[in-house]
């Protein structure tokens, strides 16, 4: 399959889904095969899938969502208008895949956004074809894995924890990551191909922050320690999965990764060589073909 150029994106503005009476952004590419939504990871927006958009849109309808909380969607306030759990996001791809879309779909997430996918799945199972997880997000700070923690890594989450809690503290810390430089250092550690990280990445990505209510959203999730683990997820999965991962990750180590793909729902484990943590934005020539040929062999055999 040929490729299209990575900015042969003709329409980049937000479409809006109303749902629960807050609006959603999305962008969808092609009108045609089985649906595709992609789901990205903590932070970003369906900006991050903007070099897999216009290459799966050629034989797929592709659709890219913005989480509630994130990106041009609604960031209503935590505990009071919505809870943001993987539950609530889970939903939200459900639902968006029956009043949006009208047909079941494969699912693919980054980071945290797998873990969504994951839990859209086993939700609502009549509404999801397959599973892509990339650079799954371990959850390695939820409060069943901290114990296994060294204990002065035990104590720094815990004392950072109360830390931001505190609103006034919270915000100011919010603020400082909100910034260019700082944004732009913290890409360069995820990233392994540091060329990846552009002017256009960090605007995507920090356009979203100066929302009215980013900050709350950031600091909810940043105390959301409970909820599913991906590893629990997995074997409950109704539909087969495969696994990407950037070998060069250091958030998500992919040794902890590789032993995700002895579980019978996982068809593949795929290492990517020579990228970290967001392989769709830093090597979409790599993602891209395989995430094409997984979704038409899956439709084959359907």
């Amino acid at each position: 399959m040929q490729s299209l150029p990575l900015d042969s994106m003709t329409d980049t503005t937000d479409k809006i889904w109303m749902w629960r009476g807050f609006p959603i952004a999305y962008q969808n590419q092609g009108d045609t095969g089985p649906a595709v939504v992609l789901v990205h990871g903590f932070g970003a927006s369906w900006g991050h899938w903007r070099k897999n958009l216009p290459v799966l849109g050629q034989t797929c309808r592709c659709y890219a969502i913005d989480l509630i909380g994130f990106g041009g969607s609604a960031k209503p306030t935590p505990d009071q208008e919505i809870d943001y759990t993987f539950e609530t996001w889970g939903q939200q791809i459900n639902d968006f895949c029956r009043e949006v879309i009208g047909s079941p779909a494969f699912l693919v997430g980054n980071s945290i956004g797998c873990v969504v996918v994951m839990q859209a799945a086993i939700a609502d199972p009549e509404w999801v074809l397959g599973v892509a997880a990339i650079n799954c997000s371990l959850r390695l700070l939820h409060e069943r894995k901290r114990a296994n923690l060294p204990w002065y890594r035990r104590f720094g989450a815990s004392i950072a924890t109360k830390i931001l809690n505190n609103k006034a503290i919270g915000s100011f810390f919010f603020q400082q990551i909100a910034k260019p430089r700082t944004l732009r250092n913290i890409l360069l550690k995820a990233y392994h191909r540091q060329e990846a990280v552009t002017d256009e990445l960090i605007e995507i990505l920090l356009k979203p922050a100066r929302d009215e209510g980013a900050a709350d959203v950031f600091l909810a999730f940043t105390r959301y320690a409970g909820g599913p683990l991906p590893e629990a997820l997995l074997p409950m999965l109704p539909c087969r999965a495969i696994l990407l991962w950037g070998m060069n990750d250091p958030w998500e180590p992919i040794e902890i990764g590789k032993e995700w793909a002895n579980f019978p729902t996982v068809d593949r484990f795929i290492p990517l060589e020579g990228v970290g943590h967001c392989p769709q934005d830093e090597a979409p020539e790599l993602v891209n073909p395989i995430l094409q040929e997984w979704i038409l062999s899956h439709d084959l055999v359907k």
